[in-house]
């Protein structure tokens, strides 16, 4: 199942996509009540195995299992390893950061795939993208206001799912034209399940009382939210676009985050956010200038700006 892009319906785009947003963020925010209590590795592996059942119902909406079928295992072999990076690393800093702060770094991942597109994929990526990318990393530094302390692990953490999500984003370009969506999306929710029930054979499990077993259910529900309207967004609109409209999702965490936990962020956080936001909206801007290029015989557009960082969902 090879989907094209339908760029002739932006409003039901920016429709699906507020969806994925809104279901991203009810994610996080089941997340971190749960890891104050419960241990990383049960949370995903419950959040993962109530998003695979929900997946596995809705396989025939997505072209059937036969759309799993794929002769790439090495390349889906790799694709789990960064997923179970970007899901651990993401939700262990969010169970020990500030919600705003942790989405604010998880936002540098576009930053990251763009920076990376060059040495891994060949991609162009001109000075002003590359300045951008710079002042985007600048933005990273003030958020993470490191002193003689140092950075704390939380922070790298958080990094370092984003570094994940980027080299996924990377990957799914290069199968994007022999694999289906649904096998990208299945076999990273799988390996990262396999993976953490090992990690539970250590005997860390504490069973859910009746609210935790609840709020298991809505996180992986709301896994699968995100996962449908990210897709469907951008399968009808081209990813520049749509871009913006990600970062709704900040918004919503800082509300979130001040009336649930009483987090407010601070300035340098704020300013952080501010910066980082600006260097990926430029990037968004300047790959909707490039597409409209004129372009020499033969020459293909350039390829699409991922979505932001919805994977280690």
């Amino acid at each position: 199942m090879h989907e094209r892009v339908a760029e002739d319906a932006p409003g039901t785009a920016i429709a699906y996509l507020l969806l994925g947003v809104a279901g991203g963020l009810g994610l996080d925010l089941c997340a971190k009540g749960l890891l104050a209590i419960y241990p990383l590795e049960q949370f995903v592996f419950l959040r993962s195995f109530v998003g695979m059942f929900i997946f596995l119902v809705l396989a025939k909406q997505f072209g059937g299992f036969a759309s799993l079928v794929t002769r790439r295992w090495p390349w889906h072999v790799l694709r789990t390893l960064l997923a179970c990076g970007a899901m651990f690393g993401f939700f262990y800093g969010l169970s020990r950061l500030p919600l705003m702060e942790t989405l604010t770094l998880g936002f540098t991942a576009p930053l990251i795939v763009t920076a990376l597109s060059r040495p891994m994929l060949g991609e162009n990526v001109g000075w002003r993208r590359w300045l951008a990318v710079s002042i985007g990393f600048v933005g990273v530094s003030v958020t993470l206001r490191p002193d003689i302390s140092g950075i704390s692990t939380a922070s790298i953490a958080c990094l370092f799912g984003a570094f994940c999500y980027a080299c996924l984003a990377i990957t799914a370009r290069k199968l994007g034209s022999s694999e289906s969506s649904y096998a990208l999306s299945v076999y990273v929710v799988f390996g990262p399940m396999l993976i953490a029930a090992v990690m539970l054979g250590q005997g860390t499990w504490v069973t859910p009382d009746a609210t935790g077993w609840l709020l298991f259910v809505a996180a992986g529900s709301c896994s699968v939210i995100a996962w449908i309207g990210i897709i469907g967004g951008y399968r009808r609109a081209a990813p520049a676009m749509l871009a913006p409209f990600e970062y709704t999702s900040l918004v919503g965490g800082a509300l979130a985050g001040y009336l649930i936990w009483n987090e407010i962020p601070d300035r340098w956080t704020i300013l952080g956010a501010t910066l980082i936001i600006a260097s990926g909206l430029f990037v968004a801007y300047r790959e909707i200038g490039v597409r409209r290029l004129p372009r020499g015989p033969g020459q293909p557009h350039p390829p699409a700006l991922p979505a932001a960082p919805r994977q280690h969902r």
